[in-house]
């Protein structure tokens, strides 16, 4: 975990006289986690980009070049303004919608693109705090998670460094998220009315395929990617509205 006043670009990916691999190798087949997203300055952010596209980074220098892994899963966490009360109508709030947006635009489009899942979070009431009722618990989550995975390990165990739905290609995305005409057709009205980018519209196919993992289906379905596609809120045309 770290948080925008411990860490640099350089500590990110790595760099120096005699190149050293930086906290996104470090994390390879684990997970980094960002706190407070937008308190990062711009420019550590951005470095990102290229390693989560690639899953590896590379550094060059005058006479050689050095390559690092760098297959991380990001998990990053933000208020929803700098006052962090923007979604709770309880809590007066003095920030400006202004002020809002010049916070949030700290995070790129391009980076948000290439985060799969983005969810909001609102307060929790104390009435569900105090409520006796248990959820599901991790351990019937964890065996659910598990026996996705087995399916995804089972779906590429011919297919060369592909372990998992996040990391297909274009290739594998046409051949394992195939959607029938209902599920396009709610698709392509999300393409249209979000103003969604290419690399969203693979994105939302792949967590599809996954939440069709969890629910053992065969095929995706409307409702999978109806799910798929509120995961991408922060791609919402005036979504501060």
């Amino acid at each position: 975990m770290f948080t925008f006043s411990t860490l640099t670009d350089v500590a990110l990916v790595g760099g120096g006289a005699y190149p050293q691999p930086g906290e996104i190798s470090l994390s390879h087949n684990g997970v980094l986690f960002l706190d407070e997203l937008p308190e990062f300055k711009r420019g550590v952010l951005e470095v990102m980009r290229q390693p989560l596209e690639d899953r590896e980074v590379t550094i060059s220098r005058a006479k050689f070049t050095v390559t690092y892994p760098s297959s991380f899963m990001l998990v990053a966490s933000m208020n929803p303004s700098p006052g962090g009360f923007f979604n709770d109508p309880g809590a007066p709030s003095s920030t400006s919608p202004y002020e809002i947006q010049r916070y949030l635009s700290k995070i790129s489009g391009p980076l948000l693109d290439r985060i799969d899942i983005h969810i909001e979070v609102t307060p929790v009431p104390f009435e569900k705090l105090s409520e006796e009722r248990r959820g599901e618990t991790s351990l019937k989550i964890r065996e659910r998670v598990t026996k996705a995975r087995e399916i995804q390990t089972n779906r590429f165990s011919e297919i060369l460094h592909i372990h998992y739905n996040a990391q297909m290609g274009p290739r594998q995305i046409r051949e394992f998220c195939t959607l029938d005409d209902a599920s396009k057709s709610l698709l392509k009205t999300a393409m249209e009315r979000l103003s969604l980018s290419a690399r969203a519209y693979d994105r939302i196919l792949k967590v599809a395929r996954t939440i069709a993992d969890l629910e053992n289906s065969t095929n995706i379905k409307g409702d999978h990617i109806g799910e798929a596609i509120q995961y991408r809120s922060l791609d919402r045309e005036g979504w501060l509205a």
